[in-house]
């Protein structure tokens, strides 16, 4: 039986987003608008981004050295959407903004500027705790409870000099957040900076450097609505002007011999090669339009539809809700869960096939987090932003409730090594590229990534 949920009241001072009236089809027949609950691993772009790029890409140009005017435009473009994106993120007078390519380009740039050892805990992205390895490093297990992790932390920090605490913003799992404010004073107590994950974080709350005391943060536009191929890494200078340049090449420097070089300083340092200029400006005309969403009716939007998702997967039976922490004092809306007796990978396939919602199965490329938190080590993963709406929330829940009621209407199983329909006669080509390239790609969604 559907049990019907209450009407919920959202904001609609929300800027649109860019696929809201895709139409997928469905393996019974027809098409249905696709229900994106993926989010949080490549966000839409928001409309207003992609309608900036578009207006930016006749002036395309090089930047920095060209004398031509739209080169002179172009230059200006990428120089003030590196103030736009620091301001965004309440950079510090003399922090540096470093333009990469994603999150996990910003740590792995920073891990060759650290002068010390890296604390991390267990909980974190891969891209927040691979990078730190080719160097001192430790991982902490997190403890249950927000309080004994606080206090784990601190010992952990008192035990050993440690230059840089590694943390994320929120975790990609179940959302949850660590106060932030309380983990930068830990650390700083001890002599130890922070670098901040914002990856999941930025998108759905404001993030101060000022403000919170945090060192470096790391964060990626295709995860904040714009998914042009660029990322930024915020922070004190000192390390980034000493470390060895990330990328040797043109830009980076200001002089060349035939034995050797003078490096730049940071930002151009570590941003040899010619820049993303589109995803740059993608990524500061997302900044632009966010603030004051986030400042205002975007939590809100969050907070309606994550209640509402919590209630309706309650009332589904078998389905387990994940967390690290039931004290957590805060969630942004990622809810990931399992479905008693239902491989992940299955549950994803069906949903998609017969109801048209995406969502994402496995691992979440957070594989110690899961070998914690559910027997099989995979799960599903809804998350959702400004894009979502009830009706959303809604078709997932009912869909789910389907499945442990009645079953699925088709067949499933292992294809190229993920659960799909058998047989599928979706037309999965829509552009026409041929099966180029269709093979088992294995990832941090798939059983072994």
């Amino acid at each position: 039986m559907t049990v019907a949920l209450d009407p919920v009241h959202l904001p609609t001072q929300l800027p649109a987003v860019t696929g809201a009236d895709l139409r997928v089809p469905l393996v019974t027949g027809g098409t249905t608008r696709a229900v994106n609950l993926d989010y949080a691993a490549s966000a839409p772009a928001l409309a207003d981004v992609a309608d900036h790029v578009a207006r930016v890409l006749p002036y395309y140009s090089s930047v920095h050295r060209g004398a031509g005017y739209a080169s002179r435009v172009c230059t200006d473009l990428l120089e003030h959407a590196r103030a736009t994106v620091a301001e965004f993120v309440g950079a510090r007078p003399g922090d540096v903004t470093v333009f990469t390519r994603n999150t996990t380009d910003a740590l792995n740039l920073l891990a060759r500027a650290v002068p010390g050892a890296v604390l991390t805990l267990d909980i974190e992205h891969h891209a927040n705790l691979l990078p730190w390895r080719n160097g001192p490093h430790r991982t902490l297990r997190a403890a249950t409870t927000v309080e004994q992790t606080l206090d784990d932390l601190a010992a952990a920090l008192d035990a050993t000099p440690t230059s840089l605490l590694a943390i994320t913003g929120a975790s990609n799992v179940t959302g949850e957040l660590l106060p932030l404010r309380t983990v930068v004073e830990i650390a700083h107590a001890r002599g130890t900076r922070v670098v901040l994950d914002a990856a999941q974080l930025a998108p759905h709350r404001r993030v101060d450097l000022a403000v919170t005391g945090v060192d470096y943060l790391a964060l990626s536009g295709h995860k904040l609505y714009a998914p042009y191929g660029a990322g930024v890494l915020v922070g004190r200078r000192d390390w980034l002007d000493r470390a060895t340049p990330y990328l040797a090449g043109g830009g980076a420097v200001s002089a060349v011999t035939t034995t050797g070089a003078d490096w730049s300083a940071a930002p151009h340092r570590h941003e040899g090669g010619t820049p993303n200029l589109l995803g740059t400006v993608a990524l500061a005309r997302a900044c632009r339009v966010l603030a004051p969403v986030l400042d205002a009716a975007g939590p809100e939007h969050e907070r309606a539809l994550l209640e509402r998702l919590d209630s309706g997967l309650a009332d589904v039976p078998g389905v387990h809700t994940l967390r690290i922490w039931p004290d957590s004092p805060d969630r942004i809306a990622v809810v990931s869960f399992v479905v008693a007796d239902r491989p992940a990978g299955y549950v994803a396939a069906y949903l998609s096939a017969e109801h048209g919602i995406g969502l994402r199965d496995g691992k979440f490329c957070a594989h110690p987090l899961l070998e914690r938190l559910c027997p099989d080590g995979e799960a599903l993963r809804a998350s959702l932003g400004l894009g979502s709406t009830a009706e959303d929330v809604d078709r997932l829940v009912d869909a789910l409730r389907a499945l442990v009621t009645t079953g699925a209407s088709w067949t499933y199983g292992p294809v190229n090594g993920r659960w799909a329909p058998t047989p599928d006669p979706r037309d999965l080509d829509p552009f026409g590229l041929g099966t180029v390239g269709r093979t088992d790609v294995r990832g941090c969604g798939s059983a072994t990534g």
